[in-house]
C-alpha cells in the first residue's frame, strides 16, 4: 500500500528531488576542499570533501636526510588529519539525506 493519499506521481517527484539534492551535496563535496596538518604545520594535507588528496605542502624544516621516518610519520598524520575532517563534512553534508534513505551516514 502506498502511504498517504496513494498519489504514486507525489512519491516518485519527492524520490527525484532526494536524488537531485543528493547528487548536488556530492558535487559540492568534490569541490570542497580541507586541510590536516601534522608537526605544528611543518607538513600540511589537502583532501577534497569526497576524499581525493589533491596537494601536500612539506616545509624545508621538517626533511632532515638522516630521519626520514619522522618525515614519512608526519605525511602520514596530516593525510589522515585532512581525511578525518573530509569524513566528518561528507557526513555533515549527506548525513541528512542518506539517513532518510537508510544509507550508513
Amino acid at each position: 500500500m502506498i502511504p498517504g493519499n496513494g498519489d504514486m506521481s507525489g512519491l516518485m517527484a519527492q524520490a527525484q528531488a532526494m536524488q537531485q539534492q543528493l547528487l548536488n551535496a556530492q558535487q559540492e563535496l568534490a569541490e570542497t576542499e580541507v586541510e590536516g596538518s601534522a608537526g605544528g604545520d611543518l607538513v600540511t594535507a589537502t583532501v577534497t570533501g569526497a576524499g581525493e588528496l589533491v596537494a601536500l605542502t612539506i616545509k624545508p624544516e621538517a626533511v632532515d636526510p638522516e630521519d626520514t621516518e619522522t618525515l614519512a610519520d608526519l605525511v602520514l598524520a596530516a593525510v589522515r588529519d585532512a581525511s578525518s575532517k573530509s569524513q566528518a563534512l561528507a557526513a555533515a553534508k549527506l548525513g541528512p539525506m542518506a539517513g532518510g534513505m537508510g544509507l550508513p551516514f
